[in-house]
């Protein structure tokens, strides 16, 4: 895994955790919660490459 990858998911992260308690203290919960899912998102499209060849590399260990 590369370092850049978790680096761009904190960074993610702490921007979507900034939004939300911004949101949350202004009294829109509804707009808080949409930037979170959205950010878990974002997330998990950088990260469906790596989960991919980690499935390619277990079928390839066990001779799937």
């Amino acid at each position: 895994m590369e370092i850049g990858l978790i680096v761009k998911i904190a960074g993610i992260g702490i921007l979507v955790a900034v939004a939300s308690q911004i949101l949350s203290k202004s009294g829109r919960d509804e707009q808080a919660m949409f930037v979170s899912i959205a950010g878990i998102l974002v997330a998990l499209t950088l990260l469906i490459n790596q989960i991919r060849e980690l499935f390619d590399y277990i079928l390839s260990v066990f001779g799937i």
